[in-house]
């Protein structure tokens, strides 16, 4: 991933945040030595922040590896909320379930596996927070999924939404880069949402449902 800011300010903001706890840290070692996307402590934060601005009870998460910003989001759960794990990978999921009950949050955790964008279908309700984070030419497919699925006052939350930057080169038309400009376009389009993109890590675009 080629960063979106420079070096030195990304090296700056995180010398800002304080030390994870050793669930966490582990979680980012992991990733790192085994190229296991996350969206890292920068984002962690900001996705917690988000939970607790909303009051969230229902959380789902189209996408989510081992489990790192399942784990951020459960901590900011108000009393008996939950958030819905979703992953293709049977290993995955197991090593997520592991993380959760060391991490202290298994209880507020419903992890299920298989396609995300059948496994939102099949959960009933509404949610005051939804984020995707999955294959990238699924993006356009989970707008239309998702967009009808969060509260009005709720968050429509995607990573990777700047693309290595790729988003903005006119060359490059592969699937995935196509997919996440498509979600994009949806997304600011949609009047029932007040959006905006932060270019932390790797974009991160943040959907307030109005009406």
């Amino acid at each position: 991933m080629e960063p979106i800011i420079s070096g030195s300010v990304e090296a700056y903001m995180q010398g800002l945040i304080p030390p994870r706890d050793a669930v966490l840290e582990e979680m980012e070692e992991f990733a790192a030595q085994n190229r296991v996307p996350i969206v890292g402590p920068l984002v962690g934060r900001v996705l917690y922040q988000l939970a607790r601005l909303v009051n969230a009870g229902r959380v789902f998460e189209m996408g989510s590896a081992i489990g790192y910003s399942t784990i951020w989001f459960a901590r900011a759960l108000r009393p008996g909320g939950k958030v819905y794990y979703t992953d293709g990978s049977p290993s995955n999921a197991a090593k997520a379930n592991d993380y959760a009950k060391r991490a202290g949050v298994r209880e507020r955790i419903e992890i299920l596996t298989g396609n995300a964008l059948d496994l939102i279908d099949q959960a009933e309700g509404e949610f005051d927070v939804i984020f995707n984070d999955v294959d990238k030419h699924y993006y356009p497919d989970v707008y239309r999924r998702a967009a009808g699925r969060v509260r009005t006052g709720g968050l429509f939350v995607a990573d990777n939404v700047l693309w290595s930057g790729r988003v903005a080169d006119p060359s490059v038309s592969d699937d995935d880069t196509k997919g996440v400009r498509s979600f994009n376009k949806l997304l600011f389009a949609d009047d029932r949402y007040y959006s905006t993109v932060s270019p932390l890590r790797d974009g991160l675009a943040i959907g307030l449902r109005v009406r």
